[in-house]
């Protein structure tokens, strides 16, 4: 396992080694160390199964990289870049004179690609292109860009893995098979253990007295991110511009909303969260692992994709019914009252009616440990 230096993608990637462990299979866990010492522990029966393999990140000239800096959260958000999505197509499309055709400007990631043979809503739009186009086709301090090592790395492979399955996303991985002429295999959901750390476990004195709150609140009526009649938790990770906590926030926000919600800054038991009975539903950035904890739950969905692969995350999910995308401007802006509306929409509305029954009905899908265990058996085997 050598999964990108960020915890959207070490994390899953710590749960995937869990699972081959769990099924007898050696897994080599590679990252830096302090990466390292920030996973959890694996279960003492499958500690001699997964090995830890330490290496130190290279000094750079010219402070590209900040001392101490060994994963996304540690740097500024100019400094990251991202990997490519499948929404890129053929190999033979990410790089080269073939790039430049289908690809020539941001304003072509705006298009449904000609590989796609059916119907999607599958496309960046507006101000979400120019970093996508930038940041995956633009050169960085590596020398290599983003295309030019996603191309290598289909080229190179013998098979591609993805974590989902054919209940979700049939079309979409017939046609990753399609174009990049690899077999590709279904990992299946992997879904959240709920024998994991609970809530019993959590220590964090904020936490303890979030949770006597929302133990207080009605069943169903609180919402992951008070709108009209809903309540609110708040989970926000502090701006890079921000000096404390306090300046992350307006002036005097905490306490004017002290009645109406709870507002947390930093890290976030996520599936404690999830799993309350009296949250309701999730407004979020539309990352593929928090869908799949959020529709675990049949949560309702009210996403904000911001960057990379979210917003075509979103995308489909939108043309699944499973979710409401927030209205944006066409230069990615958006105000209060957009939040709010869609919040009102998918939360409270009869409008949202159907919304809310395609996510409960998504849950039998998410949830289920028996559909998404032969998945993986066939992988391990």
């Amino acid at each position: 396992m050598f999964p990108r230096s960020a915890f959207g993608h070490m994390m899953p990637f710590f749960q995937l080694s869990i699972s081959l462990a769990k099924s007898g299979v050696k897994v080599s866990f590679i990252s830096t160390s302090k990466n390292i010492q920030r996973l959890p522990k694996p279960p003492p029966n499958l500690s001699t199964l997964i090995n830890f393999v330490e290496f130190q990140l290279p000094a750079l000239e010219n402070e590209l990289l900040p001392e101490g800096a060994e994963a996304t959260v540690d740097v500024t958000f100019d400094q990251i870049h991202a990997a490519a999505t499948d929404f890129f197509g053929h190999p033979e499309f990410i790089v080269g004179e073939a790039r430049e055709r289908v690809r020539p400007s941001p304003e072509s990631l705006t298009f449904l690609p000609e590989w796609v043979d059916f119907p999607s809503s599958l496309a960046y739009r507006g101000l979400e292109t120019t970093g996508m186009f930038h940041g995956f086709y633009g050169s960085n301090a590596s020398g290599t860009t983003d295309a030019e090592r996603l191309h290598k790395i289909i080229q190179a492979c013998k098979a591609v893995a993805v974590r989902s399955c054919l209940e979700y996303e049939s079309q979409y991985l017939n046609l990753l098979e399609k174009i990049t002429t690899k077999p590709v295999t279904p990992l299946g959901l992997l879904p959240p253990d709920q024998n994991q750390k609970g809530r019993d476990q959590i220590t964090d004195e904020s936490w303890i007295n979030t949770f006597q709150w929302l133990d207080e609140q009605k069943a169903k009526i609180g919402c992951f991110c008070r709108v009209w009649k809903i309540d609110i938790l708040v989970a926000l990770r502090k701006p890079d511009w921000a000096a404390d906590d306090v300046d992350a926030l307006p002036s005097g926000f905490v306490e004017r909303t002290r009645d109406r919600g709870v507002v947390s800054i930093g890290w976030a038991p996520q599936l404690e969260i999830l799993g309350h009975p009296s949250i309701g539903g999730s407004l979020f950035h539309s990352g593929w692992g928090s869908v799949i904890k959020t529709l675990h739950f049949g949560h309702c969905l009210v996403v904000l994709p911001l960057i990379i692969d979210q917003p075509l995350n979103a995308r489909i999910l939108v043309d699944k019914g499973l979710t409401l995308e927030a209205e944006r401007r066409e230069d990615g802006s958006f105000t209060r009252d957009d939040i709010a509306k869609a919040l009102r929409l998918g939360m409270v509305s009869e409008d949202g009616d159907k919304l809310r029954v395609r996510a409960r009905e998504a849950a039998v899908i998410f949830k289920d440990r028996k559909l998404h265990q032969p998945y993986f058996d066939r992988f391990v085997d």
